[in-house]
């Protein structure tokens, strides 16, 4: 039997992983119903822990932000998304401090790590941006280091890493906020959320012991790991989509593009990461043709990734994955089918944002083969007392 604490690792990074999983998907409900700048400060929202909800705050918050009038049924979204976010933090952090149970110099970096992320975002609250952000690099790197220094097998490792990337993501969504939804930000939040998620998601596995008796799955790493490389591409890309507002650049026409198989398009213009501070990105800045060429390039992507990822299901289920095999396929298909939904309905809400969340389960699936592919005792000592010392 595993010691205690080694079953107190497999319960709370599962539970961080779900609770990551479900986080994304509501970061997507909250972008997808554009309220993504319904609280124009960071962390508040007017200036309030919540969000106001009684007419003389809401007076006092339209005072305040003139330009940004109050909006009720999107400002609860945004913040309760920030505490959820916060939770998140949390379990992360006693996640880390778990995985470097009896190492004081490992334990003694989160702590401060915490303690400067928070003074950070009070400083922040306060109007220092000077300090602030220096306190912010600090809290992240403390934890890389003690990630790189922590002499343990590699998903202790990866759960001291995962703190540095959440403190990393907090800094996203405030740049999300204070950049005014810059695509490049939003894109780079949404895939933080995926990273993190990953991560998460793959030291519960190996802390729950999956993974295979020997090495005989070899030959079909590299392929699984080629695919979720893949993946992650396409999923950058779907940031970069509706970041751009371009999910509907061509209507609802599939697999045409405003009934043409080659529209005007402008890829130049499309693709420019960084245009500049001050521009306000609500409702896309790109004129028909570069929202064109986003979301034809997005097509193609999917397509690429369906054909390679297909093929890696029959491939696993021919090499003693069946399980494996068979739930990327079924996961795959059922993610096309949303993405064409999303086209042909005009993009509902509901349909955009479980095409988010099927794309992290699709990412799961290839993490459980990859997991699979792994020998078991190259991560945790499972059956060796000394794990914990």
């Amino acid at each position: 039997m595993a010691p205690r604490s080694l079953r107190i690792l497999r319960g709370l990074s599962l539970l961080a992983a779900v609770f990551a999983f479900g986080l994304v998907m509501f970061g997507a409900f909250v972008r997808l119903s554009n309220a993504g700048l319904s609280c124009p400060d960071w962390p508040t929202c007017y200036g309030q822990a919540t969000w106001p909800q009684h007419a003389q705050a809401v007076a006092k918050a339209d005072a305040a932000f003139p330009d940004r009038p109050y909006e009720a049924h999107k400002a609860w979204r945004e913040q309760v998304h920030r505490f959820l976010a916060g939770t998140l933090g949390v379990l992360v952090l006693l996640l880390a401090l778990l995985a470097s149970w009896r190492r004081r110099g490992a334990q003694l970096a989160i702590i401060v790590a915490a303690v400067f992320a928070a003074v950070g975002v009070g400083l922040y609250i306060g109007g220092e941006h000077r300090w602030s952000p220096l306190l912010a690099t600090c809290a992240i790197a403390l934890p890389l280091l003690a990630a790189i220094a922590l002499r343990r097998p590699g998903a202790w490792r990866i759960s001291v890493l995962v703190l540095a990337v959440i403190i990393f993501q907090a800094m996203l969504g405030m740049w999300t906020v204070t950049l005014l939804l810059k695509p490049v930000v939003v894109m780079g939040h949404l895939l933080g959320g995926i990273t993190t998620f990953a991560l998460l998601a793959w030291v519960a596995m190996r802390y729950a012991g999956v993974g295979a008796n020997d090495d005989s799955h070899a030959a079909l790493r590299k392929a699984v790991v080629f695919g979720i490389v893949l993946l992650i591409c396409q999923i950058a890309l779907g940031g970069w989509t509706s970041s751009n507002y371009a999910a509907l650049a061509c209507g609802t026409d599939f697999p045409k593009c405003m009934g043409q198989w080659m529209p005007p398009t402008d890829f130049k213009q499309g693709f420019v990461l960084w245009r500049g501070i001050g521009v306000n990105y609500e409702g896309g800045v790109l004129d028909m043709a570069a929202r064109s060429a986003i979301q034809i390039a997005h097509r193609l992507g999917a397509l690429v990734v369906f054909c390679y990822l297909a093929w890696l299901a029959h491939r696993a289920a021919k090499r003693g994955l069946r399980r494996h095999g068979i739930a990327i396929g079924v996961v795959l298909v059922a993610q096309v089918l949303l993405g064409i939904s999303n086209v042909h309905f005009g993009l509902p809400l509901a349909v955009a944002t479980l095409h988010n969340g099927v794309a992290e389960l699709l990412l799961f699936t290839l993490l459980a083969t990859l997991a699979r592919t792994q020998p078991r005792h190259h991560d945790v000592p499972f059956h060796s007392p000394r794990a914990l010392r």
